[in-house]
């Protein structure tokens, strides 16, 4: 069957369905790379250029160390007071269904090298790597119980000048923790308080401190889930 109009002579319709068909998937194909949740999800969005604090500033604890950008690492110097740590000054982050990953090492000291304050929903929770001592891991707080103290504590031995692979991934009722690749935080968060400790309130909407330690810290980023 063919149809004949007066100036374009005749087309077939299976031409026609066939170009429809073509101008249905490039517009679909457009549309999807053009909203956020066609975008690929694995591409990860750094957070720490490797030369400068950019988007990051000291965080102001009281009598807190030196912060510094040197080889391509920020390094957290203990003070003389308890906690030194940087704090996010940049745009907005996502508050769920993200994952956060970045390298730290314990330096100097014998006490959290990284204690990694992040958004859950309307709330913070922090992940403390070594603290209580030097091994104590865990999340603070869930129910008011801190890392020490609640069902994700555990004891991990870390290595001074030895940088650990972490990330975080945060889901509406889900926290998970991995520590060079291997999982150790499974934490079922839904209808539960998800919380920090006063200490590190200056750390919020996300930040990464020390207390008593020097860490250094490196290939910050983050992506949307």
């Amino acid at each position: 069957m063919e149809i004949r109009g007066p100036r374009t002579g005749s087309v077939r319709l299976p031409s026609l369905r066939m170009a429809a068909l073509l101008v249905a998937l490039g517009a679909a194909w457009s549309m999807a790379a053009a909203s956020p949740a066609g975008q690929a999800a694995a591409e990860w969005q750094p957070l720490f250029d490797g030369k400068t604090l950019t988007n990051w500033r000291p965080t102001k604890f009281g009598a807190e160390g030196e912060v510094k950008v040197t080889d391509g690492r920020i390094v957290l110097q203990g003070g003389r007071g308890d906690l030194t740590g940087i704090t996010w000054d940049g745009p907005p982050l996502p508050t769920t269904n993200y994952e956060l990953a970045l390298q730290a090492m314990r330096v100097e000291g014998n006490d959290f090298f990284a204690g990694v304050t992040f958004p859950v929903g309307d709330s913070f929770c922090s992940l403390i790597l070594g603290g209580w001592g030097g091994t104590v891991v865990g999340l603070s707080s869930i129910n008011g119980r801190d890392a020490s103290e609640n069902d994700t504590t555990q004891s991990i031995e870390f290595e001074r000048g030895r940088w650990y692979d972490v990330r975080i991934r945060v889901t509406p009722e889900n926290i998970q923790v991995s520590l060079d690749g291997r999982q150790i935080i499974d934490a079922d968060i839904a209808g539960k308080e998800i919380s920090v400790r006063v200490e590190v309130e200056l750390s919020e909407p996300l930040g990464i401190a020390t207390w008593r330690t020097t860490g250094a810290l490196r290939e910050i980023r983050l992506r949307r889930l």
